[in-house]
């Protein structure tokens, strides 16, 4: 076994162990952690693989935008987030630990792509004799057309199904209805009152009682 099939199950290793701390772990800022190390992991795994534009996106796009809007949705739902806004030292450990795993991840493939002039699959792109992104949108858009409509479709239920989860209502929760503040009218929220003017009276004056 080889030096690239070597770092091409560490990275593998590392992706599913992260995957399943996901889904394990209950405090949402350790799952996001976890989440960015799978993403990272995965995309080590692409570009092993001689795939690099898809490894680069998927640090790009999922890493850098993807995540956001996960703690975006998490920020929106119901969730205690009181106890999560207490103190950042506390998470500096898991952190660290990510942080320390995705530079011995960039270490190993620099060293891979060193070392190792070939990929562990046959280059498709240069088979073909034409740029990477080139041969990806053509198998993209040709061979593989249904399973990128169906995780399209899938990605939109997703959306769908966040939005709604925000929406929905819920006993004790205060919330507001723009429709309902764009149907509103100046005479439902102001009155104007017209009122006499009233000379106020003079105080009386009071007798000094004698010492």
């Amino acid at each position: 076994m080889d030096l690239a099939t070597l770092s091409f199950y560490a990275f593998a290793t590392m992706a599913i162990a992260a995957a399943v701390g996901v889904i394990s772990v209950r405090n949402p800022v350790q799952a996001a952690l976890l989440l960015v190390l799978t993403f990272f992991s995965v995309a080590c795994t692409w570009i092993l693989a001689g795939a690099e534009f898809l490894g680069i996106a998927l640090i790009l796009v999922y890493v850098g935008a993807v995540m956001v809007l996960f703690l975006f949705v998490v920020m929106m739902l119901d969730i205690d987030v009181a106890p999560l806004r207490e103190g950042f030292v506390r998470y500096l450990p898991i952190g660290a630990a990510v942080a320390i795993a995705m530079l011995i991840e960039i270490s190993m493939l620099i060293g891979v792509k060193v070392l190792v002039q070939a990929p562990l699959a046959a280059d498709a792109a240069a088979a073909a004799n034409i740029p990477n992104t080139t041969w990806l949108a053509r198998a993209l858009f040709t061979d593989f057309l249904l399973p990128f409509e169906v995780a399209a479709v899938i990605l939109t239920i997703a959306v769908v199904a966040a939005v709604m989860l925000t929406l929905r209502r819920r006993t004790g929760v205060k919330h507001q209805s723009p429709s309902a503040q764009a149907r509103v009218r100046a005479s439902d929220r102001l009155r104007v009152v017209k009122m006499d003017a009233v000379k106020p009276a003079a105080p009386a004056a009071t007798e000094e009682t004698p010492r």
